[in-house]
């Protein structure tokens, strides 16, 4: 088994794509330290042969993993070499895309950014959106919202709403249930049109208290006792009006936002950036 490996991604356009393909890939394997790096805006046969002996001289022997996502076989052969373990993310797949659809692909380098203004003004939009909105802000323009998360003080709504702005281009506001509501087990009257776009963030009475304990050691309200009364209430309120949960405990910023993106089935109403 490797101990080191040197893995560089090679493209005709920004790295983003192969760069994020190769490490996917390379996570699975954490016994191994990787040596990582990209080579961007390879355009030409000339830049990728100079690309090539650069490569091979650092390398030495020890075969270096190169992931391409280059579209121009000329410019991409420079690479096929037994030199190196060549790994084309395109190639075969694009060329399996086009008997699927019976059509040719574009097969121009960065051809996925066409959009990019578009996707670019959204994002900005939902960002500023999610900024104006947050804990609470606003909420007689939650008709404009995408995403409405719910949840008591520091259950984590304001990181997965700027990860769902930022990274999904979603309008996302978040609501606080403060003592105001949790004592009542009631929502604010104006913000009920929009129920179905609201989503509630849930958690354990000890993870939630060790987050607060961090801001406000001692106090009553980090202590077991008040986060466990306040989780039963709100998730009483999302049982009340329908309102669907997600219980965050243990998971990533990007897997609470990826099960809201889910659970509101937003997957085919805004694509990543």
């Amino acid at each position: 088994m490797w101990s080191v490996k040197d893995v560089y991604y090679i493209s005709g356009s920004t790295g983003i794509l192969a760069a994020n393909y190769g490490q996917a890939l390379i996570s699975q394997f954490p016994e191994i330290a990787f040596n990582e790096k990209t080579f961007p805006f390879i355009n030409s046969v000339g830049l990728a042969k100079k690309t090539m002996k650069k490569i091979l001289e650092y390398a030495g022997a020890r075969r270096p993993i190169v992931f391409t996502s280059l579209v121009d076989p000329k410019i991409r052969d420079v690479f096929d070499s037994t030199e190196v373990e060549f790994i084309d993310i395109f190639e075969s797949r694009l060329s399996f895309m086009e008997d699927i659809l019976e059509c040719k692909a574009l097969r121009i380098a960065g051809s996925s950014r066409q959009a990019d203004t578009v996707m670019l003004r959204e994002r900005v939009e939902a960002i500023h959106y999610c900024l104006e909105h947050d804990d609470g802000l606003k909420t007689n323009q939650y008709n404009q919202a995408d995403v409405i998360i719910l949840g008591v003080s520091r259950a984590g709504k304001t990181p997965v709403s700027v990860y769902l702005a930022t990274q999904r281009g979603l309008k996302t506001a978040n609501f606080p249930l403060t003592s105001e509501y949790l004592g009542i087990y009631k929502l604010p009257d104006n913000i009920l049109p929009s129920r179905m776009k609201m989503i509630g963030l849930t958690t354990t009475p000890q993870f939630l208290s060790n987050i607060r304990d961090k801001r406000y050691p001692g106090s009553t309200y980090s202590s077991i006792a008040t986060c466990r009364e306040e989780i039963k209430q709100a998730e009483q309120i999302y049982q009340q009006y329908k309102i669907p949960s997600i219980h965050a405990t243990g998971q990533s910023i990007e897997e609470v936002a990826t099960q809201i993106v889910h659970e509101l089935d937003l997957s085919n109403q805004k694509r990543f950036l």
